[in-house]
C-alpha cells in the first residue's frame, strides 16, 4: 500500500509538471503573460520548463526520487511565492487552477522528500567522498 501511495505522489507531481511543459515550450498566451509580469520572459519560462522536465524525470526514477522531489519543492516554492506576491491566486480567469496545481506538486514533492531523505544523505556522502 505504501509503495502505491508513493507512486501516486510521484505521478501526481510528474504529470502536472509535464502537462504544463506544452504551454511553456509552445509560448502559450497564459505562460507568456505570467513570465512577462515577472520580468522573466522568455528565459524564465523556458528555463523553468527545462527544470520541471528534469524534476519529473528524476521523480519517476526510483534511485533519484529525492533529487526530483527537492527540485520540485524548490520550483513550486517559487511558483507559490509569485502567485501570492505578484500574480495573485487567479491568473487570467483560471479560477486558481495553476495555484492549486503548484500546491499539489509542492505537497507531493515535500512528502516524497521526507520519505526518500536517505537518498539525499547518500548523494551528499558520495559527493564529499569523491
Amino acid at each position: 500500500m505504501k509503495n502505491l501511495m508513493l507512486w501516486g505522489l510521484r505521478l501526481v507531481a510528474a504529470v502536472i509538471m509535464l502537462q504544463t511543459l506544452y504551454f511553456k515550450f509552445s509560448g502559450a498566451e497564459e505562460s507568456v503573460y505570467i513570465f512577462s509580469v515577472l520580468g522573466m520572459e522568455p528565459w524564465g519560462r523556458i528555463g523553468t520548463g527545462v527544470l520541471e522536465l528534469l524534476s519529473s524525470v528524476l521523480l519517476l526514477i526510483p534511485a533519484t526520487t529525492a533529487l526530483g522531489a527537492l527540485l520540485g519543492v524548490g520550483l513550486m516554492s517559487g511558483a507559490i511565492f509569485f502567485h501570492i506576491t505578484t500574480l495573485g491566486i487567479e491568473v487570467k480567469n483560471d479560477h486558481g487552477l495553476l495555484f492549486i496545481y503548484a500546491l499539489l506538486v509542492f505537497i507531493s514533492c515535500l512528502i516524497l522528500l521526507g520519505v526518500f531523505r536517505h537518498q539525499l544523505f547518500s548523494f551528499v556522502k558520495r559527493f564529499y567522498a569523491s
